[in-house]
């Protein structure tokens, strides 16, 4: 099985939410501020019909947090932020009036960080409900064009299938809209399929 039912995506969309109010709570302890995290909307795609149209995208450049995860299915997760935002959320967590220019040395060491809480808190919440072990890599941080990162996805021939997070993150009045993009082999997508069915049925 190759595709997500309705079902599946609900119970997704159920386990990142749960991940997300995690990721809001240990954010906010980071900025000292109310951090919220939308409940993220999930849908699956084939990679190679991914561009910056679907994904509703129309910023040229993205700070991308990406991280490997392995266990009873493997994926890679990235993290897209505009690059403008991604400079904002990190004077947030500096909590500093830096100028953005004076930010920019910061940008990887924090970048890496926000990507680390929310990709962990995402895949742990998975982990849990799951009842499953999920390991992950270190996270790793660069900036790239819209082009650079669809070009990238299109041509991953071992993992075609993408499972798509759109998440609006708020820090007090600011606003930064994320995508959260994890990449799944065939044989990584049943086994999450696997996964989903035997935790939805757990719950009937």
């Amino acid at each position: 099985m190759d595709s997500l039912s309705e079902l599946h995506l609900d119970a997704l969309g159920e386990v990142f939410n749960v991940g997300a109010g995690r990721a809001a709570a240990s954010l906010s302890e980071i900025v000292g501020d109310e951090v919220k995290l939308s409940v993220p909307s999930v849908e699956i795609r084939k990679s190679s019909e991914v561009d910056s149209d679907l994904m509703a995208l129309t910023s040229l450049k993205f700070g991308v947090v990406s991280q490997n995860f392995s266990g009873p299915f493997e994926a890679q997760a990235l993290l897209l932020f505009t690059e403008s935002h991604a400079l904002e959320i990190v004077r947030d967590m500096m909590g500093s009036q830096m100028s953005i220019e004076e930010l920019a040395e910061f940008e990887q060491e924090a970048m890496c960080e926000l990507g680390n809480i929310i990709l962990n808190a995402c895949l742990s919440a998975m982990a849990d409900m799951l009842t499953i072990s999920l390991n992950s890599s270190l996270p790793d941080y660069k900036v790239a064009s819209a082009e650079d990162i669809f070009r990238s996805l299109r041509n991953s021939e071992d993992q075609p299938y993408i499972l798509v997070l759109h998440i609006d993150l708020s820090i007090e009045k600011r606003h930064s809209e994320g995508h959260l993009i994890f990449l799944l082999s065939s044989m990584s997508l049943r086994s999450l399929v696997k996964q989903l069915e035997q935790f939805l049925g757990n719950i009937e």
